[in-house]
């Protein structure tokens, strides 16, 4: 029974993959590191439309499991890299971590000077992904429209919440990582957002700037016993329950629509105990509440600026169908 398991386990790491392969693999880290850049996007999102989600849950969820932790704590590394799929997860973290240092000057910029051209983007992606993604049920039911209902819901509600006064106890810091790292592997929810929720983000952006080893240490900490513990959750509810967790996922999509659409109004910020903004590293306040707008057409530049908003959308969409149409001709 235990080598029965161990070889489904393990499943993912004897797939053979040329270099071209895993060349594509760390492309679509870099894509899944450009998103979780920009607040509101979640690198998990860009996972599940890029086809890789399953295989990355997986692979985290080995981290936790006793054939690693036996073959890592006895240092028998070819075993353990053997077990945890590590050609997968090095091509995908070396795509992350390249967005991170050569894309998130860019993109906040972006963010700062032109929300609407990026968020129409990340629109464009995000809607496509639906009509993509649907295709993995293979017959939809009523119990998974009440799945793909419920994530829908949950994530619209969620990315309208305001951020509550929480305690600064090491507690509940350790728990702030541990949430927000489960919210960064769900497609449509922001790890980065979850901490505003908490009202977190300012206290751990001051540690970052204050080299605050023991905060730091404390989330960190959290984010791994949360990363390993959900990917677990995750990857039994895709064995047991495929198309209903597809369904819900799919929903989390939908409902995350109401975060990445172009036209807002900010209506309230971060701010110190004082009363002061928080500012980002451009000097920016930090948005903490907006409301969805119609865009307003009442000049050539408003005109202008819909026209461009319009394309790049379509751009996004048609990008990921582009992306889908490649992956079925690669299959065939």
């Amino acid at each position: 029974m235990t080598q029965s398991t161990t070889q489904t386990e393990t499943h993912t790491s004897k797939k053979t993959r040329t270099l071209r392969d895993y060349a594509g693999l760390t492309l679509r880290g870099i894509a899944m590191g450009a998103s979780d850049i920009v607040p509101g996007v979640s690198g998990g999102t860009m996972a599940f439309i890029l086809g890789i989600y399953e295989e990355l849950i997986d692979s985290i969820r080995m981290l936790g499991q006793p054939e690693f932790l036996q073959a890592a704590f006895k240092l028998r590394i070819k075993d353990a890299l053997t077990i945890l799929n590590w050609q997968f997860m090095l091509a995908v973290s070396l795509g992350i971590g390249i967005a991170i240092l050569s894309l998130s000057h860019l993109l906040e910029q972006l963010l700062v000077n032109q929300p609407v051209y990026l968020w129409s983007f990340f629109f464009g992606l995000v809607l496509a992904s639906v009509f993509v993604v649907s295709k993995r049920v293979k017959q939809w039911t009523t119990p998974l429209g009440l799945a793909l209902l419920g994530g829908c819901i949950a994530a619209f509600v969620l990315v309208g919440l305001v951020p509550a006064q929480t305690p600064e106890a090491w507690w509940f810091l350790f728990l702030s990582g541990a949430l927000a790292i489960c919210a960064m592997i769900l497609p449509g929810i922001s790890g980065a957002f979850i901490l505003v929720l908490l009202g977190k983000y300012e206290y751990v952006l001051s540690a970052v700037n204050d080299r605050d080893i023991f905060t730091l240490a404390l989330v960190a900490a959290g984010a791994l016993v949360g990363l390993v513990t959900f990917a677990q959750i995750l990857s039994w509810l895709f064995k047991k329950y495929h198309d209903g967790t597809i369904a819900l996922l799919l929903g989390l999509m939908i409902g995350s629509l109401r975060k990445v659409w172009p036209w807002k109004n900010d209506e309230a910020w971060l701010t110190h105990a004082d009363g002061s903004f928080v500012l980002d590293s451009f000097g920016e306040r930090i948005v903490t509440q907006q409301a969805d707008i119609l865009p307003t057409l009442a000049n050539q530049a408003a005109i202008i600026e819909f026209v461009a908003a319009v394309i790049l959308a379509s751009v996004g969409f048609g990008l990921i169908l582009l992306l889908d149409r490649l992956a079925g001709s690669r299959k065939a």
